[in-house]
């Protein structure tokens, strides 16, 4: 999953949508550098794309971008998830709930800024002045973060096509998603209880 869904799947705990934001910055055992709750949230991450990476949905997701994009076709899907999350009137009844949302995210991660691992510290002002929360709603904000996976991989030269063979398959990776996501949410959930048991 991506950021959104990371976000959303930290249940309104600022700590644990902290841990939960940072986790992919935070290798190894550094993770225990950082106060319990932050490290509930790192785990919590990690739960949800093991869950998301060995799911049916996921897998078939994939193979629509697998053919032209090989190992990185995850990565594509991940930021796919984010598209329809953000669409899904289940869970935002509309833009405006979004927005209030994603403002509520970047304002609770902002109180966490002074123990954000570096490079985390380097993308936040990016990801709430451009309001990366709030763009997957759009078909131009996926593309634009389809150029940005791009331009982040070493072996990644162009990301149209991605975009092409994801319009052109929107409704399957729609239903994909529909299959996964209440699944997912449950899942976090339960794990997050767990950890905070």
């Amino acid at each position: 999953m991506n950021y959104l869904a990371h976000a959303w799947l930290s249940f309104n705990d600022s700590a644990i949508l902290t841990g939960n934001m940072i986790s992919d910055f935070v290798k190894g055992k550094r993770q225990y550098d950082y106060p319990m709750n932050i490290q509930y949230g790192i785990r919590l991450h990690r739960a949800i794309d093991t869950f998301t990476d060995t799911h049916e949905a996921t897998r078939q997701m994939k193979s629509f971008f697998q053919a032209d994009y090989r190992l990185y076709a995850g990565a594509f899907v991940d930021i796919v998830y984010d598209y329809f999350l953000a669409n899904d009137i289940t869970q935002f009844k509309d833009s405006t709930a979004l927005a209030s949302f994603t403002s509520n995210s970047y304002q609770q991660l902002s109180e966490f800024s002074s123990i954000f691992p570096p490079a985390f510290s380097s993308l936040f002002p990016y990801l709430q002045s451009q309001d990366w929360l709030s763009k997957y709603q759009h078909e131009w904000g996926i593309e634009k973060s389809f150029g940005g996976l791009v331009r982040r991989a070493v072996y990644l030269h162009e990301s149209t096509r991605a975009f092409e063979l994801f319009l052109q398959h929107k409704s399957s990776l729609q239903s994909c998603y529909n299959d996964f996501f209440p699944s997912l949410k449950k899942h976090s959930f339960h794990t997050m209880n767990l950890l905070l048991k």
